[in-house]
């Protein structure tokens, strides 16, 4: 848990456990069949693994080999008239209807759409926030004329916060956490049936706890807050399966004896290792954590 915590407090984007991880999803309405690409203008130079060209050494993402490498130009080319920054992601979202920046999205932010057929960009005016944890947007863009637009298009996107994903993001959280945890469990020999009812009654309980109040508190009170939380809700919530599983574990061993240790041991692992499939989760499936 050491290890879990000190990812947490260093710069880069730090993920613990299958807990969630901050997305701004974005979806179009009115584009029809025009090919667009989409990104989100930075107020900040640098968030998580994206940053503008240029600001550290070699962090151009794109090369002229790459498929997308001429629409990564346009981009770049840009120049926005308060100074917001292009970080170098961005993605084709014609046949989605839909922009999801599932991993780091900057905190404040401005839309912006290139249309390589016009060769013309529509950008919001407005500038939008990361509102929660998981911030959902909808545009409406039915007026636009794409034959005529101008960089100072007023795009005009609404909060679309989704309930029901959220949901859904949460009960597949708490399933994967207990399925890693049973498996290492598996691994350590704790293979009785009520060793494996505890360990997923004990995650039930604190998963939907942690995962819980970590939403409430980033919706309500930002991310600063949320990273504040996280790190000693994290540690707490070790502490309390360590504590639980190094009582209940050993009653039902098959083994002569079953040392404590071995289930704080346990405890340990299970938490490092659902905190490196739930990054690679994470980024297979952005937004899902």
């Amino acid at each position: 848990m050491l290890c879990l915590i000190s990812i947490l407090i260093m710069p880069a984007p730090a993920y613990a456990d299958m807990g969630p991880k901050p997305s701004v999803v974005i979806d179009f309405k009115g584009l029809g069949n025009d090919k667009y690409y989409v990104t989100l203008l930075s107020e900040i130079a640098s968030t998580g693994p994206h940053s503008a060209l240029g600001e550290h050494p070699n962090n151009q993402r794109y090369h002229e080999d790459d498929e997308d490498y001429e629409i990564w130009e346009k981009f770049i080319s840009y120049q926005d008239k308060d100074g917001y920054y292009f970080l170098q992601y961005f993605r084709e979202c014609s046949e989605t209807s839909q922009f999801t920046w599932g991993y780091y999205p900057p905190p404040e932010f401005k839309i912006l759409i290139y249309f390589p057929e016009y060769d013309q960009f529509a950008v919001s005016e407005d500038v939008y926030d990361r509102y929660a944890f998981h911030s959902y947007y909808s545009v409406d863009a039915k007026g636009l004329e794409l034959g005529s637009i101008t960089p100072t298009e007023n795009i005009k996107a609404v909060r679309n916060y989704d309930y029901t994903w959220e949901l859904i993001s949460l009960f597949v959280r708490i399933i994967a956490t207990i399925a890693i945890e049973i498996l290492v469990a598996l691994l350590f020999g704790f293979r009785a049936k009520k060793q494996l009812l505890i360990i997923g009654a004990v995650n039930i309980v604190t998963q939907s706890i942690l995962n819980i109040l970590l939403n409430v508190i980033n919706y309500s009170q930002g991310s600063m807050m949320f990273v504040f939380y996280y790190i000693w809700m994290e540690a707490f919530v070790f502490i309390i399966e360590a504590g639980i599983y190094s009582i209940l574990l050993p009653k039902y061993s098959s083994m002569v004896v079953t040392k404590k240790r071995l289930a704080i041991l346990y405890a340990l692992t299970a938490n490092i290792v659902s905190f490196g499939l739930g990054l690679y989760i994470a980024y297979l499936i952005p937004g899902i954590f």
